[in-house]
């Protein structure tokens, strides 16, 4: 689920629509270029027993956050173990550029989020709550595209308000609800860091200001990268901050996560989403995956994420470290 454009929008919040048909237009115009061999010298493990995919070339891709940057090499050394030649296209900027390059043909599998699909790619306006029957929707509509979706991981990678202890003990807020309420009381003490994605999005701030009945000044809105949201959140520059549910900097910054008691965010369950035709030449695909993709949860995504953006370690390493931790793969 990235939440992240390079150039800021001129205006306050430009409407999804219009962001998202501006990107296909450019995703569309140019294919990918750029990308490397991924070398890593594995073999099976748990996955991969007679090397399924020996013969197949196949190029990963994922967007440009920690968590993508880790499912990606995730998958791309999943299909190194069963065989495959694999080119790293991963770190693709903003959410419909990696969609795009899976659609388009430039790229064969990625791991993507439910609700990104359902209300980003897709256009629908309201989530389904259910996350299995979510995933289901999506299948079956991207199917029509020449997508194929596989079975969900328990990750979901959700959007939150979180803030800082400072400003927890000044204002007592547990629940999105309860900002708004802030919001109107008080309107110069709610000041959010959000991502220029997340500020345009239907699935993030003007969707959940209508959900929650906010009215959040533009003025009170500062878009910026990812990692600066944490570090500005944790130092009081702002009062609320966006982050995403599986990042391991929540717990290292000591900030308390505001409960989404209207449950107005979708289920962004992980899940590989390949190309159709590929996965009809190369069915192995669904069974190298299904276990890696089964281990994933919430727990596991904030701890290989906290590697990255707490301690400082490269997320393909991360990645190489957990698949041989678990047993997936085999080294050398």
């Amino acid at each position: 689920m990235s939440k992240r454009f390079a150039a800021r929008p001129q205006g306050p919040r430009r409407r999804t629509w219009l962001v998202t048909a501006a990107l296909l237009v450019a995703a569309s115009g140019c294919g990918l270029t750029s990308g490397s061999p991924m070398v890593d010298d594995v073999g099976p493990g748990t996955i991969g027993k007679g090397r399924p995919l020996e013969g197949a070339d196949l190029t990963v891709v994922s967007k440009q956050f920690t968590e993508q940057l880790i499912l990606g090499a995730i998958m791309g050394i999943a299909f190194q173990a069963a065989g495959a030649e694999v080119l790293d296209r991963t770190g693709i900027q903003g959410s419909v550029g990696t969609r795009a390059a899976v659609e388009n043909g430039d790229a064969d599998a990625t791991y993507e989020y439910t609700g990104t699909a359902w209300i980003t790619y897709l256009g629908h306006a309201e989530p389904i709550a259910d996350p299995r029957e979510q995933w289901e929707a999506v299948r079956e509509e991207d199917l029509k595209k020449g997508l194929t979706w596989l079975p969900p991981a328990e990750l979901n990678n959700t959007y939150a308000l979180a803030m800082n202890q400072a400003n927890y003990k000044r204002y007592r807020t547990k629940t999105l609800s309860e900002v708004a309420e802030l919001s109107k009381s008080d309107p110069a003490a709610v000041t959010l860091c959000v991502e220029v994605e997340f500020a345009n999005r239907a699935d993030g701030l003007p969707g959940m200001e209508k959900a929650y009945g906010m009215d959040i000044p533009a003025g009170n809105v500062t878009d910026m990268d990812t990692g600066i949201i944490y570090t500005q959140t944790a130092d009081g520059a702002c009062t609320y901050g966006e982050v995403y549910t599986t990042d391991g900097r929540i717990k290292s910054m000591n900030l308390v996560v505001m409960e989404d008691d209207r449950n107005f965010f979708p289920n962004y369950n992980a899940a590989p989403m390949v190309r159709t035709d590929v996965l009809k030449k190369w069915p192995a695909i669904a069974d190298v995956l299904a276990p890696v993709t089964k281990a994933l949860n919430n727990d596991v995504a904030r701890t290989l994420n906290a590697k990255v953006d707490v301690d400082g370690e490269d997320p393909h390493q991360v990645a190489l470290d957990w698949m041989v931790e678990k047993g997936f793969v085999t080294e050398g």
